[in-house]
Formats: C-alpha cells, structure tokens, sequence
C-alpha cells in the first residue's frame, strides 16, 4: 500500500459533539422538548440551513457573526453560492417562511422548530458556533392577541420543569416600557439606550453608565433615571407603581406597564419565584417591540440566557406587504445541555437504542437468527442480529458492553426451543419470540 497522509483528528473549538451514551440522553430531551410543544397545538415546520444574506443581513446587529456559504473551488465569476449564508437563528427564516408560503398556511400560524443554528463568535462556556435552539413563534395577521405572550413562558415552564433542570428564572420586560421611558426622559435614540442596557449583566451598572454618558451622549441625571429603571424587579403587577415613582410618564410607557401587568397577572399561578419583571431585561435584537423574555440558571447568571425571545411587529413585512405581528420564544438546548454534561449531571444513556440482540450460533443458522429478529422487530422490540458467528460468550460480552438488556438464542438444533437470557439478572428461559414480553 502507498503511504497515506494521516490527518489528525482534533475537536473543532465552538461545535460540540457527544458520544453515543451522552447523545442519547440528548435525543430524550428532544422528544420531550416536541411532545411539549405539541400539547399545545404547535406544528413543526424546518427551513433550510442557509438563508440568503440580503434576508440574514437585514438585521444589522447580526451580519458579523453570518458565516457565508462558498464552494472552494468556486468559480471567480459566479458568486451565486457567496449570497447564501448559514441561519444564526430560527426566527427571521421562520418569518420569511410564513410570508413565502402565506396562502398555504392557516393563521393565527403556530409553529415549534428545532434545528442547528450557526454564529461566528469566540467560543467560550456556553456559547458555540454551532448549537440547537428549539423555537415556538405565533404569527399572525394584523394581530397577535395578548394572551399568547403569556402562553409561550408558561409552556416553556412545562417543559424545561420536566427536564429536571438546575433551578431557573423566567425574566419579563416589554420594550415599550424600556422606549416609553426613555422617550419620556426626552431621549432621541432610544434603541441606543437599550442596547447598551442589555449589556448590564455583562459589564455591570458603571459599565453602562460610561456607554451611555460617553457613547449616546446622555446626560449624567439621564444616564441615572436609566439605570434606576433597570433596577426594578418583581413578580406582580406591582412594578408598574415602583417605575411611576421615577417621575416619567408617556402614553407608549404606559401601554408597556399595562402590557407586562397583564402577562405577570396571566402567569401568577406558576410557582412563586418562577416568573420575574426584570426592567433591566432589553433584548438586543432590534426587531423586538414588546414583551421580552430571557432565562437565566439561578445558580450562575452569568452563564447566559438558557431560554429568550419576544414580540416583534414588522420582521414578515420585508417580505410580504401584509402586517404579520408575532410572538416566540427559544430554548438553547445546546447551551444547557452543555453545562450539565460539563458539570456530571447528566447519567450516561444507553450506548445504542437494541433491546434484544439474537445471537447467531453457527452460520448455518443464520437464517433462524434473522427470521426471529423480524418477527421480534414486528412487535416493537429494536433488535439486533450479532454480526458473525462466533462463541456465544463472545456474543454476550458484545451485548453486555452495548448495555443491550436481553441476548436471544434461537434454537441450535432443529427440535431446540428458543431461549432468552436477561443480563440484568442473570436469569435465563424459554421464549416464543410470538408472545414473549420483557
């Protein structure tokens, strides 16, 4: 043989991989995550993993972590493939989704999508270059009513609770608030204010103070009543009277209290603590215009959202010249998932999904082997056939390292009985393989 090149196989920093025990457990998240969402009524739908970059790009707070699609070999003079770039999330191909395909869907549209999103950004604990989010979106035309603004936390709840997580915290905010206010405080740009806001768990109070005197060019009282806003927690309707103590008034504030009051009050019989008003809570992503949410481990807030989202407005209507409002929220599976594994929480699955393996004792009994394995697999039981003949030790053994709980012994003679052997206890007796039962 000519000698081969040997490439070296080495993790590739920022996207994750779990070995077959580990994914597993990964999988039973992900049906659990589904079945959640469709008890609900939600539908699933999947886009492609690239997304035209006039459509990624459209948000421009989001273009540098694009990673752009083009064929190595790519001719110079067609850039076609160089136009294409991988989604970063799920909601603005979710939202040319549904104007692409409006006359097929059925509104108000409820969707749920889990795929694999992709962001150019410095790896680090928990965040990736490639990672799952499992998305929820409600669109609808003209308007989404209220009531699902409360709706997606309280499925979200459901969910992450049956997932045995570490302790968590829903915080809620609503961007009109954040606007009114600043609107109110005479402020001419706002959405600065609120991205420099959004930055206040990462760089702390003083951090943002500086953004906001030296950068958008507040003045220090200004820069004061701001920081005083973000302050004001709760888990009632109560916050609206802490932020009229600040002395600011304006009729989108006002919708914005009354918006949030009317979510907290819809979500006030999940456990106490569960849900918070956080109106520190701005989402950076300009294309939110309402209620905002983002999740957070009790234990370690500074690990980053495990779960957010919001209401946006217009984020259809580039595609489509019809008024398409929605609400959503995401998951980060990955983000999470990651942590626990990092962290031992998560109890090894098993190596492969068979539940019976049928031994093959010679290979002129092969054939026997094979049609026991399709009658078992026709009554629902995964099964596998061992690959060769071989000494029956040998076949346990193989099953015993796969965690594979039953090892099946067809007949080894013509008048033998069929057998089966359970590892777990050791015992062993005779089967029908038409109407055995684990």
């Amino acid at each position: 043989m000519s000698e081969q090149r040997i490439v070296r196989p080495a993790p590739i920093s920022g996207f994750p991989e779990w070995s077959p025990r580990i994914r597993s457990v990964e999988q039973r998240w992900l049906d659990h995550i589904r079945r959640g969402f469709e008890r609900y009524g939600f539908s699933s739908v999947e886009t492609p993993s690239v997304e035209a970059l006039e459509v990624l790009m459209s948000k421009g707070e989001t273009s540098q972590e694009v990673y752009t699609l083009q064929r190595l070999q790519a001719d110079p003079k067609d850039d076609g493939d160089a136009r294409l770039g991988l989604h970063f999330d799920l909601t603005v191909p979710f939202a040319r989704y549904v104007a692409q395909h409006f006359n097929d869907l059925v509104f108000p549209f409820k969707r749920y999508q889990t795929q694999r999103v992709w962001r150019g950004e410095r790896p680090q604990e928990g965040r990736f270059r490639e990672f799952t989010q499992c998305d929820i979106d409600v669109i609808n035309i003209d308007q989404v009513p209220m009531h699902f603004d409360a709706e997606l936390p309280r499925i979200v709840h459901e969910v992450l609770t049956g997932l045995d997580i570490p302790a968590w915290t829903l915080n809620i905010n609503n961007r009109k608030v954040l606007q009114g206010f600043y609107e109110g405080l005479g402020i001419g740009d706002p959405l600065a204010v609120i991205r420099a806001v959004d930055k206040l768990h990462k760089i702390g109070a003083d951090g943002v103070r500086r953004i906001l005197v030296d950068q958008v060019g507040l003045s220090a009282e200004q820069a004061s009543a701001c920081l005083d806003l973000a302050r004001i927690r709760g888990t009632d309707a109560s916050v609206v009277g802490e932020v009229a103590k600040l002395g600011v008034s304006g009729e989108l504030l006002s919708t914005g209290l009354d918006e949030l009051g009317y979510v907290l009050d819809e979500l006030a019989d999940l456990p106490s603590g569960s849900v918070v008003a956080d109106l520190s809570i701005a989402r950076g992503l300009d294309y939110y215009t309402g209620t905002v949410y983002e999740a957070t481990f009790d234990d370690d807030p500074a690990y980053g959202s495990i779960c957010a989202g919001g209401r946006y407005e217009d984020l259809a209507g580039q595609f489509i010249r019809r008024r398409l409002p929605g609400v959503g929220i995401s998951i980060g599976l990955t983000r999470i998932f990651a942590k626990l594994v990092a962290e031992g929480r998560i109890t090894d699955g098993r190596f492969c999904p068979t539940d019976v393996l049928v031994a093959v004792p010679s290979d002129e009994r092969r054939g026997d082997a094979l049609a026991t394995a399709a009658v078992l697999r026709e009554r629902g039981f995964n099964t596998e056939v061992y690959h060769q003949a071989a000494k029956i030790g040998k076949q346990i053994q193989y099953a015993s390292k796969k965690g594979i709980p039953f090892v099946w012994f067809p007949p080894f003679k013509d008048e033998g009985a069929h057998e089966v052997k359970d590892l777990t206890t050791g015992e062993q007796a005779e089967a029908d393989p038409v109407t055995w039962r684990r």
